[in-house]
């Protein structure tokens, strides 16, 4: 927890105090301040084990995290740094496996089976179920309890352990290029290492090679039987019993005509064979070890390799030939396969329009997310690399886009990556819905969350004046755990004349007099929803049925449904994306839709079924009781008197509202008409009731009993009766 390298643990619970000594880390100060009084928290250590663990890992490193104190928050500082905690020692500390987070601070928020069960494990001592985390696909084809999920991807270990092995060269490459001499004559495919050009003029063999480019000398275009001898070869001279792979499916291979990461010995920076040495081996710690000194080494190693000739997205093939678990590659048909098929945006704000070290990992961020969904189209990195092979079979292979040395990339977009402020996060949950001035029970707002994490589109119908948009944003809050505003929290409201056009994606006049595609809100927010998965996006659409849903929604009805939202049910739309291309679409599970509906409204009609079918509706009613008063008397000051009088005389109202066969419970007056928006402390409770009768209540139940005008006078005026 603090970054010094040494154990804090007995420090922290002897003086009953967590810090760290991160001077510079705005995110993590923004983190610690917004954690509050009360709430629990853990000290955790994660790492790596590959053995002396209490279940068959098949030969693969398992992460693991182990709980060695808990407590609970007894004061925050408020300078981002330090927190005063009630520490109880967990001796022996007790470890957990595989759902692990390595940077410092971990905030796991309930509602997801793996959060919920690290929190039953850590403050409730109850233990973990391992045989549902390893059988869960993102596990499953490395650590499942049947061998038959093994099948695939069997490479990988015999990969990683060529990686572990090849580090120990590093330092001395003279060894690796006497064995690749004396191995050339004899195995066919090698011919490439003897092309190598120097300064005085003459050719001959390379005098100094690369890690990558040594494990691309079998992945290349050639066929498998070579690739197979050439890594029998290595792995004999490394000393690695891993067997040999018998298949290499979801293996990125080399072009080649281009298959050194470095130019010929004449144009080579004599820096840049060892500036690939070290981002592959901070590619190997990041791996073993995801923490912030981790990222910040590699991300330094990677942004210095990628700017050197012939590297380009090799880079990517190469981390992840090494650590297939761990890194993505971002080949051509990986590229097309992320973008087009799974809807996520490959960051270019590198050299020559490819990606930086930031881009590259905010990647791997977001895809690790989206394995860990079950119905999400694949589950890691070689599945995706597999999946982008037979997604894009037609496509034509270019596994390095690098500029000929007449050629010029011309990019159209800003290569200065922008610096966004780190925005301190402010926690919200139901406890702050109710104290925000909610008067629903809490066991029902509890429902209403369930139901929208379940069904992921939520109605709130019911009366005027029932909250039911103040209720729908505070719900998009405590669902997504802080205080949000847009993008990540938007409100639109639909009309009469709102088309898909509006909403989804239409053509709209451009500036030079033309056309142009527009994405509406919707598609706006499904985008930032895929490039963010760990962020929870909400969409509040008010009056939902006063435009005509099926119609604004199109295709994308379907789409919307719980159970439909993978790639795999991925569907165009009607009109293409704004570059002219028609890719599918589907709407990401971190996505919701929460709608307003009055049904009082006998302008509306009730939406149709099929709409109906992909929302949970939730009834809202008018909430008069303990609750309500307590709020306006000691919130608000109003009258006690005053507030009671109010309550029974609107309950009064509300029961001839209801018993009358022409209106019924859906035209009830709501809770909203009489609860102030701003203290009475300065005016008298009687007179605001007053005002409030004359200039809300008054016209609207003459628009009741439009047809019984003598009915709405009578009823308004039992409202101020002796008043």
């Amino acid at each position: 927890m603090i970054n010094r390298g040494d154990d804090q643990t007995e420090r922290f619970i002897d003086e009953g105090i967590w810090e760290h000594d991160f001077q510079d880390n705005s995110r993590v100060l923004a983190q610690v301040r917004s954690m509050q009084t009360g709430e629990r928290i853990a000290i955790k250590a994660a790492y790596v084990k590959k053995h002396g663990l209490p279940f068959e890992t098949w030969g693969n490193t398992v992460s693991v995290m182990a709980i060695k104190a808990t407590g609970v928050i007894a004061e925050n500082m408020g300078d981002g740094r330090r927190l005063r905690v009630h520490w109880q020692r967990v001796s022996p500390a007790r470890e957990w496996y595989f759902y692990t987070y390595q940077p410092t601070i971990w905030k796991v928020t309930p509602g997801d089976w793996k959060a919920d069960a690290l929190i039953d494990f850590t403050f409730q001592n109850k233990p973990q179920v391992i045989e549902r985390f390893r059988n869960d696909p993102y596990w499953r084809e490395r650590f499942g309890t049947d061998q038959r999920d093994h099948k695939r991807f069997r490479w990988a270990r015999f990969y990683q352990a060529i990686a572990d092995a090849l580090l120990s060269h590093r330092a001395d490459r003279s060894q690796l290029i006497a064995f690749l001499q004396e191995l050339q004559p004899s195995v066919e495919g090698l011919g490439l290492l003897s092309g190598d050009q120097f300064v005085d003029g003459s050719k001959g063999f390379i005098q100094d090679i690369d890690p990558f480019t040594l494990f691309g000398l079998f992945n290349r275009g050639i066929r498998d039987s070579n690739r197979q001898a050439i890594a029998s070869a290595l792995a004999r001279f490394l000393g690695v019993e891993e067997a040999v792979p018998d298949n290499f499916e979801g293996i990125p291979v080399l072009n080649n005509q281009k298959s050194w990461f470095f130019p010929y010995d004449k144009n080579r920076d004599p820096a840049q064979i060892e500036a690939l040495w070290q981002v592959f081996q901070s590619g190997l710690a990041l791996a073993e070890a995801d923490t912030e000194q981790a990222v910040e080494v590699f991300s330094r190693d990677f942004d210095a390799a990628m700017a050197y000739y012939g590297v380009a997205w090799n880079l990517t093939f190469g981390l992840y030939w090494c650590r297939p678990w761990s890194f993505l590659s971002l080949d051509e048909r990986s590229r097309i396969y992320i973008s087009e098929k799974l809807r996520l945006t490959v960051g270019r704000n590198g050299p020559k329009h490819r990606c930086t070290a930031a881009d590259y990992l905010q990647l791997i961020d977001a895809l690790k997310q989206r394995f860990e969904e079950p119905d999400f189209s694949v589950h890691s990195f070689p599945e995706l690399s597999l999946e982008a092979w037979t997604h894009t079979a037609s496509a034509a292979v270019s596994a390095d886009d690098e500029p000929k040395d007449d050629e010029s990339v011309v990019s159209d977009i800003d290569d200065t990556p922008a610096v966004e402020p780190v925005i301190p996060l402010t926690p919200y949950g139901i406890d702050d819905i109710l104290a925000d001035g909610c008067f629903l029970p809490r066991s029902e707002l509890e429902r209403v969350l369930r139901r929208l994490r379940d069904k992921k589109n939520l109605i709130l119908q019911g009366p005027p004046g029932t909250g039911k948009t103040w209720l729908a944003r505070r719900l998009g809050m405590a669902l997504v755990g802080h205080v949000v505003q847009e993008p990540q929290l938007r409100t639109v409201q639909f009309h009469p004349n709102l088309s898909y056009e509006d909403f989804v994606r239409g053509w709209r006049p451009s500036a030079n007099g033309g056309l142009s595609l527009h994405e509406g809100v919707f598609m706006q927010m499904v985008k930032a929803a895929l490039e963010h998965p760990g962020q929870t996006y909400v969409l509040v659409i008010e009056e939902i049925n006063r435009g005509n849903p099926a119609q604004i929604f199109g295709e994308l009805l379907t789409l919307l449904e719980a159970g439909k939202r993978t790639p795999r049910d991925a569907m165009q739309l009607c009109y293409p994306d704004p570059d002219g291309t028609h890719r599918p679409v589907y709407v990401p599970e971190n996505m919701v839709v929460i709608g307003t509906m009055n049904i009082a409204d006998r302008s509306l009609a009730l939406v149709d079924m099929a709409f109906r079918r992909r929302f949970a509706f939730i009834d809202l009613e008018p909430c008069l009781g303990e609750t309500w008063r307590e709020w306006v008397v000691t919130r608000l000051q109003m009258d006690p008197v005053a507030a009671t009088t109010i309550e029974q005389r609107l309950g009064q109202l509300n029961a001839a509202i209801a018993a009358d066969s022409r209106l019924g419970k859906a035209f009830q007056i709501g809770h909203s008409y009489v609860t102030p928006t701003q203290s009475l402390e300065d005016r008298s409770s009687r007179d605001w009731f007053a005002e409030v009768v004359a200039s809300e209540l008054r016209p609207l139940l003459h628009e009741y009993w439009f047809d019984a005008p003598d009915v709405a006078d009578r009823e308004a005026h039992r409202l101020l009766e002796g008043w």
